[in-house]
């Protein structure tokens, strides 16, 4: 019968919380303003995001300097021979020096603002001085600069700005760029008053050394739509970026309130959740009930009675949850959880008995080390039971739960407390172990069957089998 599914019928709207997470999103999430309203959370996972973006653009500059810096080395030398002056190196040497540095500092502490600016210019300023300095290398007439390709090397710089998702640091790599191009350019014509060396002949552009300012312009405009395309990508990826980012904060925090496969569900749904969706399906339900804590509750202090309560839980739940176990709910002391109804599973009496088994020794091992420490231990009562559940939303528009119910929730619960009756610690009903067996379950033990046995407030008398006396 497992798989089997029907919807249960749509009762509510979109209830508050909904209402409350999706308001919580920022409507413009690019926008600084906006993303300062965030909570600190969220905030602090943006800069995260950040801080990692600035050691992977850290690491990006090292390799492109070490790349030109090799390729440099083991290229054959055009320039002049004789030419005193080889500038290569040390722009590269420089460039490497300050990303060594960068890259350093980034992986120690977040980067201030001017920092990030001052990276952008000193880019730029090495580039474009590099550039500068060939008419000095290759002893040729300043406009010699402008026909150099090594300019197609800002707009690796600019990309590079795009790796952090803000559209700020890109605009002003492009600006710093264009603008820098500009005065190389405004240099050049008037490196010599006498000959501005300025054509309108597009073939003697291409042929010598003369400036067509036609081209000059091209590339500034060029270096600015570039700039800009990669400025709106960035400032509209940033917005999907945040959204995902406070989407995997709300996932996370629901999953501290929810079993994670419920959070998971509640996150991942297309639509408003609401009550009465649910699936129907074979399911294993484990109770455990910490047995006379209320009434040494009243007899300890307040905070003792929590601290017993929250040692039991942890060292419990971890367990439910590595056998495949979704804690559906805390009942107090007492802990209700399901197999195979958050998540379809064909081993889900199987596991809900080997979550048992270790249960009992888990349990035995934490009362010991209570008992040895003076302090109290009391029992815990186990039970199991499976069959037809029904999993899904319950409530109204005001709060909604994601609960099971059918009757294996109640027979586990009444089973639970049965074994006070039997003097065991945990039971379980025939059907459950039967089911187990099928599924490749391996008792640890021979177990006791206890045949026919009326339980508190059931009709019917129950096959039961001991799982741990």
């Amino acid at each position: 019968m497992t798989g089997r599914m029907r919807p249960l019928p749509h009762i509510a709207p979109m209830t508050d919380l909904e209402k409350s997470s999706r308001a919580s999103l920022p409507t413009r999430p690019g926008n600084i303003a906006e993303t300062a309203r965030l909570p600190e959370r969220v905030r602090a996972a943006i800069r995260d995001q950040e801080d990692r973006s600035e050691i992977l653009i850290g690491w990006i500059q090292l390799a492109i300097g070490v790349t030109f810096g090799t390729l440099y080395a083991v290229a054959p030398k055009t320039f002049v021979a004789g030419a005193g002056f080889e500038p290569v190196p040390w722009f590269l040497g420089g460039y490497l020096l300050f990303t060594l540095g960068r890259l350093a500092a980034a992986s120690r502490m977040r980067l201030p603002g001017w920092l990030l600016v001052l990276s952008v210019l000193i880019d730029m300023a090495l580039l474009l001085g590099l550039i500068w300095s060939f008419h000095l290398q290759y002893e040729q007439p300043p406009s010699f600069v402008l026909k150099a390709p090594t300019l197609l090397y800002v707009f690796i710089f600019i990309a590079l700005r795009a790796l952090r998702f803000e559209a700020r640091y890109v605009v002003l790599a492009g600006l710093v760029a264009a603008s820098g191009w500009a005065f190389v350019v405004g240099w050049v014509i008037t490196a010599n008053p006498e000959d501005t060396m300025i054509t309108r002949d597009y073939v003697e552009y291409l042929t010598s050394n003369s400036i067509l300012l036609g081209a000059e312009f091209d590339k500034i405009a060029s270096i600015l739509t570039v700039t800009a395309v990669l400025a709106l990508a960035i400032h509209r990826a940033r917005r999907l970026m945040v959204r995902a980012i406070v989407e995997q904060t709300a996932a996370r925090e629901l999953s501290r309130f929810f079993a994670p496969e419920v959070a998971r569900h509640i996150s991942s749904a297309e639509g408003a959740i609401r009550a009465g969706e649910g699936e129907a399906r074979d399911a294993a339900i484990l109770y455990t009930d910490m047995r006379g804590f209320t009434a040494l509750a009243r007899t300890m202090p307040a905070s003792e009675a929590l601290a017993l309560l929250a040692e039991y839980q942890a060292r419990l739940v971890p367990v439910i949850q590595s056998y495949g176990g979704s804690v559906d709910k805390f009942l107090g002391d007492g802990i209700l959880a399901t197999f195979g109804a958050a998540l379809p599973t064909e081993t889900y009496a199987a596991d809900a008995l080997r979550t048992v088994d270790a249960l009992i020794g888990e349990i035995a091992d934490w009362r010991e080390t209570r008992l040895a420490a003076g302090l109290a231990a009391p029992p815990v009562g186990l039970a199991v039971a499976t069959g037809w559940v029904l999993f899904g939303a319950v409530g109204d528009e005001s709060r909604l739960e994601y609960t099971v119910i059918g009757d294996p929730v109640n027979l586990a619960a009444k089973l639970e407390k049965h074994t006070k009756t039997e003097r065991v610690s945990a039971l379980a009903s025939r059907a459950a172990v039967e089911a187990a067996l099928r599924q490749g379950y391996v008792p640890p033990v021979e177990r006791a069957a206890l045949a026919a046995r009326r339980i508190e407030g059931l009709l019917e008398p129950v096959d039961l089998v001991v799982l741990n006396a």
